[in-house]
């Protein structure tokens, strides 16, 4: 009958044993180790100093392994499970303001207006009554130094244009002709778009 026991004793202690080496895993804050579930027997290491099992004593196990209360620490107990991150909060997108679609859109085309360097004449687009572009359609270009002085200049008269808000704009030195041409097709074109 002794033998008998003894080899339930040490095939339930090899048992635990094979059990703590596959799922072997440490906890921090926790000073049991306890392999097994309800239904087997479970092998518990202690390091309780008062404890009176022996240390590596097999142990029956009726239900879950009550938790052996740690010594105070002033911390709260770990439970030994991981804590994850909280979930990133989600904000609502702004909803972007309404597109007003009632604000018209007119595009209209200045008289030429003759230059003793060659023909000028614009486009304006206006939204309301808000000038938002002004293209040159006929800038003197007859000969090479016309045009080289049309090309540098169309650029700076938009923008004059532009930050004016209207053909009043400065002439521009070295092109005052074309300068004088741009603003007056421009000023007809408003006049046509007011009317």
């Amino acid at each position: 009958m002794g033998i008998s026991r003894r080899a339930v004793v040490t095939l339930s202690a090899t048992a635990g044993t094979l059990a703590l080496l596959a799922g072997f895993h440490t906890s921090s804050g926790s000073s049991n180790l306890t392999v097994g579930n309800a239904t087997s027997a479970a092998l518990t290491t202690t390091t309780d100093p008062t404890s009176t099992a022996p240390v590596g004593s097999p142990t029956t196990a009726a239900g879950p392994p009550s938790p052996t209360t740690p010594p105070s620490t002033g911390a709260p107990p770990s439970t030994g499970a991981s804590t994850a991150p909280p979930a990133p909060r989600t904000v609502a997108p702004t909803p972007a303001p309404p597109v007003a679609t009632s604000v018209k859109t007119t595009t209209v085309d200045g008289p030429t207006i003759g230059t003793p360097y060659g023909d000028v004449q614009v486009r304006v687009v206006l939204r309301a009554k808000h000038i938002v572009d002004v293209q040159p359609l006929v800038l003197p270009t007859d000969r090479s130094r016309s045009r080289r002085i049309s090309e540098e200049a169309a650029p700076l008269l938009r923008s004059e244009v532009l930050q004016a808000q209207s053909a009043n704009i400065d002439l521009l030195s070295g092109a005052s002709y074309t300068s004088e041409g741009y603003a007056e097709s421009l000023q007809g074109a408003l006049d046509a778009a007011r009317s």
